[in-house]
């Protein structure tokens, strides 16, 4: 348990559902990958975990938080489990899940990747499944996340993003995917896969959808923990250790990169306030990479983070190698996003109207990022009824209150 859920766990709670939601959803993942190891069973986790959840909120209001409230759960919801496969077993005879109940034998080993949660990531990330599905699996298992957190990360919609997870389980449970330790030679090919899901926890922790807190530290905090274990486990991976760079050097800025309840933009964050332990070892890992020479996509994104975190002031930014290194990275991630990025960076060598053209011409009408910076580009260029028009566009699709108060701000100071 790490010492937020401790805090949260030994305070009064004016609202004590909402405490223990938020003690649900921190051990969420770790509750939930003990489970899958012991009964093996995605399906029977997830529905076990849910009335341990139903449990502590009819109990922990009452009778206070436990004091090691994660263990509380996991116990809760392993005899929840045993229940359900005993109830199975007097109806269906299932013969060999009631045996599994009683074996006092050893689980597993543990065989190559010590931590649950890191083991299940691999194991979700199976070759059977499609690439995406085995991203929002794993989001879903593990990060915590609803459905509809996974769909925006996805841009695509929550009842397709629903009927992606249900397949997902449903090839799982059909294809007889068994929840084993991957080994050593399964790494290489599910690597790409666990890296994503990394980002994707990660960047779910630093702009929140929902409106609940617009950072959660929690995520940022679990994203980087794994990556360390992975770039431990695969030290010459230089992905691996390039996401690792560029988790370390974002969330070096994460405590000024919300103030007042709003959002801050980079070149109006105090530098003063950046975790310089976190940027001395983000800058150390991407020299390793740029001295192996072989760059991939998060060992240049870590780059840029890189750029940004050496400049003394957002107006020495190097604005030159970061447009650079977008170029680079375009050669081997021709998307969208990438395209939007690199226009942000365009702007500051080129002028906002250069950088207009490339958005203007990026389909990526109804995501919120692509309206905010075509509002902001366009507020720089004096057009403020066009910039109005965007920043009510980007208030329409964005759901990070941070983040729309910053929005709303900057479209209250338009000129006209």
């Amino acid at each position: 348990m790490n010492a937020e859920i401790e805090e949260v766990a030994q305070r009064p709670s004016r609202d004590p559902r909402a405490a223990v939601e938020r003690i649900f959803r921190d051990e969420y993942g770790r509750l939930i990958a003990s489970l899958v190891r012991r009964f093996g069973d995605i399906d029977l986790a997830e529905d076990a975990a849910g009335e341990a959840l139903v449990t502590a909120l009819e109990k922990w209001p009452a009778d206070g938080v436990p004091p090691n409230p994660g263990a509380w759960l996991t116990t809760t919801a392993g005899n929840r489990a045993i229940d359900r496969i005993r109830r199975e077993k007097l109806r269906d005879g299932k013969h060999q899940a009631a045996v599994m109940i009683e074996d006092d034998t050893p689980h597993e080993p543990t065989g190559v990747i010590e931590d649950d949660r890191l083991r299940l990531i691999f194991t979700c990330c199976h070759p059977a499944l499609a690439p995406e599905a085995r991203i929002a699996l794993t989001l879903r298992l593990l990060g915590g996340l609803t459905v509809a957190e996974i769909a925006s990360a996805f841009l695509v919609q929550e009842t397709t993003m629903a009927q992606r997870i249900t397949r997902a389980k449903a090839k799982i449970k059909g294809a007889n995917i068994p929840y084993r330790v991957p080994e050593d030679e399964d790494l290489p090919s599910r690597v790409g896969a666990v890296l994503a899901v990394l980002l994707l926890i990660f960047n779910e922790g630093y702009l929140s959808s929902g409106d609940g807190d617009p950072v959660r530290a929690e995520l940022t905090g679990e994203a980087i923990r794994l990556a360390r274990i992975l770039h431990q486990l695969l030290p010459t991976d230089l992905e691996a250790t390039g996401l690792l760079a560029m988790l370390l050097l974002t969330e070096a800025r994460r405590t000024a990169r919300v103030r007042g309840g709003e959002l801050v933009p980079l070149e109006e964050q105090d530098r003063g306030g950046w975790d310089r332990a976190l940027i001395a070892e983000g800058h150390d890992l991407v020299r390793a990479c740029l001295a192996a020479n072989r760059p991939g996509r998060y060992q240049i994104l870590a780059a840029v983070n890189a750029v940004h975190t050496d400049a003394p002031t957002a107006a020495a930014t190097d604005w030159s190698q970061v447009v650079a290194l977008y170029d680079q990275l375009a050669r081997i991630d021709p998307s969208p996003i990438v395209a939007l990025n690199r226009a942000v960076a365009v702007a500051e060598l080129d002028g906002p109207e250069v950088a207009l053209a490339i958005v203007e011409r990026l389909p990526l009408d109804g995501y919120h990022a692509w309206h905010a910076t075509r509002a902001e580009l366009l507020r720089r260029l004096g057009r403020s009824a066009a910039a109005r028009e965007q920043y009510d566009a980007a208030l329409a699709v964005c759901d990070n209150q941070a983040e729309r108060a910053f929005l709303l701000r900057k479209r209250g100071q338009l000129a006209g």
